[in-house]
């Protein structure tokens, strides 16, 4: 086995699971936090609908004559409000997709830097602590394309979004969670597990 190529690699790989680790929480908490901002979005357009099917001028709130108008107006604002926090979310997760890819695609250059001194045995090799490098590389890969498809198909959603659409606006938060993939970050989490020791081994 060829050591000297072996010890940066696995160096670099523990380094990127960690990455992964803390990563991972981030992308959770951030999630977390754009559900209620998306049901938020859904009920600010159901009322704007409902506005609109209400003739004020008919109702005793007609003594106010520009109340419709100012109504809109708050509407829109709180609308425009929720959009722009859910673009400094999506900002967050766009740091976590990079943070991920630049640490694989930095254990990759290292491993393409070394292949002729790698071997088929020592890339397959494992211990009771230690996955085989070429599994941990495969999962580090499927992570990489795990974040950066979520990312990917958030980003799409948000960008069908207008402030005047308001049908897509209240279909938003129905939307948004049909994107949750609970089960692929379980397959993450499942990952981290199969790491652990290996993370703390020196």
């Amino acid at each position: 086995m060829s050591k000297p190529a072996v010890i940066p690699l696995q160096q670099a790989i523990k380094k990127s699971f960690q990455c992964l680790e803390n990563n991972q929480k981030i992308w959770k908490s951030v999630l977390a936090e754009c559900g209620p901002l998306m049901v938020s979005l859904g009920n600010l357009a159901e009322q704007s609908i409902a506005l609109s099917n209400v003739q004020l001028s008919n109702t005793p709130l007609r003594v106010f004559p520009d109340l419709e108008e100012r109504l809109r107006f708050k509407q829109q604002h709180a609308i425009d409000t929720v959009l722009g926090k859910m673009n400094e979310k999506m900002s967050s997760l766009q740091s976590v997709r990079d943070s991920i890819s630049n640490q694989v695609s930095g254990v990759f250059q290292l491993y393409e830097q070394n292949t002729e001194s790698l071997d088929i045995p020592t890339l397959t090799e494992r211990s009771a602590i230690t996955p085989s490098i070429s599994d941990m590389l495969e999962w580090l890969q499927d992570a990489d394309r795990h974040y950066r498809q979520e990312f990917l198909r958030r980003k799409m959603l948000l960008q069908t979004l207008r402030a005047d659409d308001l049908s897509l606006l209240e279909s938003a938060p129905k939307r948004w969670k049909s994107l949750e993939t609970p089960t692929a970050e379980d397959q993450i989490s499942d990952t981290l597990c199969k790491v652990s020791f290996f993370m703390e081994s020196q």
